[in-house]
């Protein structure tokens, strides 16, 4: 979480959009689970007033034999937030466990 504070301060109030693999699960970012690293998480977003992109989808963001589930994440600043005016979670593979993530900016 130093990382975002970091990346946070550098930007200064210039727009922001933070694509992260949290490794946290949260029902807040439409996991169907909440574990501590997901609940530590939250409440560092909620004290920097870091708002998440991340909305319901049919798919998951991460992917792999073993299980699926919603551990990336994307948070934004508030500047930025009329611009950003679409997430969605690809159908399409990836050369990864993680699924690919596009953003529409207007």
């Amino acid at each position: 979480m130093l990382k975002i504070e970091a990346i946070i301060q550098h930007a200064k109030g210039v727009s922001v959009l933070i694509a992260m693999d949290s490794n946290s699960r949260s029902t807040s970012w439409h996991d169907i689970l909440t574990n501590t690293r997901g609940r530590i998480l939250e409440e560092f977003l909620m004290s920097k007033q870091l708002p998440k992109m991340n909305e319901e989808s049919d798919y998951t963001t991460f992917r792999n034999r073993r299980g699926s589930s919603n551990i990336d994440l994307t948070v934004i600043g508030n500047q930025f937030l009329r611009t950003v005016v679409e997430l969605k979670i690809s159908e399409q593979e990836s050369c990864s466990d993680h699924g690919i993530i596009r953003y529409a900016i207007s």
